[in-house]
C-alpha cells in the first residue's frame, strides 16, 4: 500500500482529522435521503401489521366478569370508577402490545400503567379483579424482551407474580382460587417471553438470508464480470489489432479512390472495437465495486490469517446495500485500506470494527490494540497511505479522523461518509 502525507486540523478531542476538502458543502448539499430500513420477507412473523395484535386484545373478553360484579355492589360512582379503570386498562393493554416493536419506551411506561391500574382496581374493588395480572404478565413478557433483554423479562414475570400473590394475600383470595390464577399468571408471562425471543430469531434468520442472497448475487456477478472480460476482451484487442495492421499495409499500396474507401472501413472497425472494448471494461468495473459485505469477510480471513482477532459489527453485513452504493463503496475501500494497515504495521492481537449511524451520517471505525501505524503518534503521520483514503471521503463529502484507541497505544481510525 502506497504511503503518502496528509494535511489535518485537530478537533477538540485532539484527534487528527483529515480535512474533506473544498467539494465538501456541494457533495453534502447532495446527499441523499436517510438510511432505509432493513426488508425482510413478509411471511416472516413480527412483520405484519400492529392491527394483528388485536387478536390478542380478544382475550380482555375474561374482564367480563369483574365488570359485572360491579352492578351488584355500590352506586353508580362505585360503577363508573371500575368501568372507567377497565376501558383504561383494557385499551392500554391492546396499544402496548400493538406498539411494543416501534417504540419499546412509550410500551414500557405503558405496562408501567397498566400495573398501575390492576393495583388500584384490587385494592379499591377486591379479589375479583386479581385476574387482570394476566394480561400485565403477557405484556410484561413481550415489552421487557425488547426493552431490558431475557433476564430483565423473566424477573419481572416473576415480581408480576409476587405481585398477584400479594394482592391475593390483602384482598383474603381464599388458596385453590390464588393457586389456579398464579399459574397462567406466571407461565403465560414466560410464555411471552418465549415468543418474542422466536420472533426476534426468526426476523434475524429471514435477514440473514437475504444477506447469503446477496453475497450469492455478487459473486454471480464477479464471475460474470471474470466471463466478460476474458472472453471477449481478448478476441476484441486482436481485432483492433488486426484493422490496425491491416490499415498500415494498405497505406502503402498506390492511391485510389478504392483503397481510400477500405482504409476509412478499417479505421471504423478499430474505433468500434476499441469503444466496445472501452465499454465492457467500464461494465467489468461496475461489477467489482466494492461492497461492505464483501469486504468485511475479507478482512476478517485476512486478520485471523496472521493471527490478529478480528471483532466486526453484524450490521456491517445487514446494512450492506440499504444505502447509495457510491457511499458504500467508498466506506468498502477504506474498510480494506484500514485493514491492510493492521494487517502490515500494527502488531495488534485485535481489530474491532463497527458501523455506526448518526444524524444521516454514517461512520466506519475500526479499532486495534497494536503500536500504533507504524509505531508514529497518529498526530504526525508520516508516508501513511491515507491521502488516497481521505480523498475519496473528501470526493464524497466525507471526513478522515484519526487518534490513539487508547493512550499512547493502538490506532482508531474513522471514516464518515453521508448516508
Amino acid at each position: 500500500m502506497a504511503l503518502g502525507s496528509t494535511e489535518a486540523t485537530s478537533d477538540k478531542t485532539g484527534n487528527r482529522t483529515c480535512p474533506a476538502g473544498p467539494g465538501v458543502r456541494a457533495a453534502a448539499a447532495r446527499r441523499r435521503a436517510g438510511l432505509l430500513g432493513t426488508d425482510v420477507e413478509p411471511g416472516t412473523p413480527g412483520t405484519g401489521s400492529a392491527w394483528r395484535w388485536l387478536f390478542s386484545g380478544v382475550w380482555l373478553i375474561y374482564l367480563i366478569s369483574p365488570v359485572v360484579d360491579l352492578f351488584h355492589h355500590g352506586g353508580a360512582l362505585w360503577i363508573a370508577g371500575g368501568l372507567v379503570i377497565t376501558v383504561a386498562f383494557c385499551l392500554i393493554y391492546v396499544l402496548v402490545l400493538m406498539y411494543h416493536d416501534e417504540r419499546p419506551r412509550l410500551a414500557l411506561a405503558g405496562l408501567v400503567s397498566i400495573a398501575a391500574l390492576a393495583t388500584l382496581a384490587c385494592v379499591v374493588y377486591g379479589n375479583a379483579w386479581t385476574p387482570m395480572w394476566i394480561y400485565v404478565s403477557v405484556a410484561t413478557g413481550m415489552v421487557l424482551v425488547s426493552v431490558a433483554g431475557r433476564r430483565a423479562a423473566f424477573l419481572g414475570v416473576l415480581v408480576i407474580g409476587v405481585c398477584y400473590l400479594f394482592f391475593c394475600w390483602i384482598s383474603h383470595l381464599d388458596i385453590g382460587t390464588t393457586l389456579a390464577v398464579l399459574l397462567p399468571v406466571v407461565l403465560i408471562g414466560l410464555a411471552m417471553i418465549g415468543f418474542r425471543m422466536q420472533m426476534t430469531l426468526m426476523h434475524e434468520l429471514a435477514q440473514a438470508r437475504e444477506t447469503v442472497a446477496k453475497l450469492a448475487a455478487d459473486e454471480e456477478r464477479l464471475r460474470l464480470a471474470r466471463d466478460m472480460h476474458d472472453l471477449t476482451g481478448q478476441s476484441l484487442s486482436m481485432i483492433t489489432l488486426k484493422s490496425e495492421l491491416a490499415a498500415k499495409r494498405l497505406a502503402r499500396l498506390p492511391s485510389s479512390a478504392e483503397r481510400d474507401a477500405v482504409l476509412t472501413e478499417l479505421g471504423d472497425i478499430g474505433r468500434v472495437s476499441r469503444q466496445t472494448l472501452h465499454d465492457i471494461r467500464e461494465a467489468v468495473s461496475g461489477y467489482h465495486r466494492p461492497t461492505l459485505a464483501i469486504e468485511v469477510i475479507t478482512a476478517r480471513d485476512a486478520l485471523a490469517a496472521i493471527g490478529i482477532e478480528p471483532d466486526d459489527d453484524a450490521g456491517l453485513t445487514l446494512r450492506s446495500g440499504t444505502f447509495d452504493p457510491d457511499a458504500e463503496a467508498v466506506l468498502a475501500w477504506c474498510l480494506r485500506e484500514a485493514v491492510t494497515n493492521v494487517v502490515r504495521h500494527s502488531r495488534a492481537r485485535h481489530c474491532r470494527i463497527r458501523l455506526t449511524d448518526h444524524r444521516g451520517e454514517l461512520s466506519l471505525e475500526v479499532t486495534d490494540d497494536g503500536r500504533g501505524l507504524a509505531g508514529q503518534d497518529p498526530q504526525h503521520l508520516e508516508g501513511s497511505g491515507l491521502h488516497g483514503m481521505s480523498e475519496r471521503l473528501s470526493a464524497a463529502g466525507g471526513r478522515l479522523s484519526l487518534g490513539w484507541a487508547e493512550p499512547g497505544r493502538g490506532l482508531r481510525l474513522t471514516a464518515t461518509i453521508p448516508a
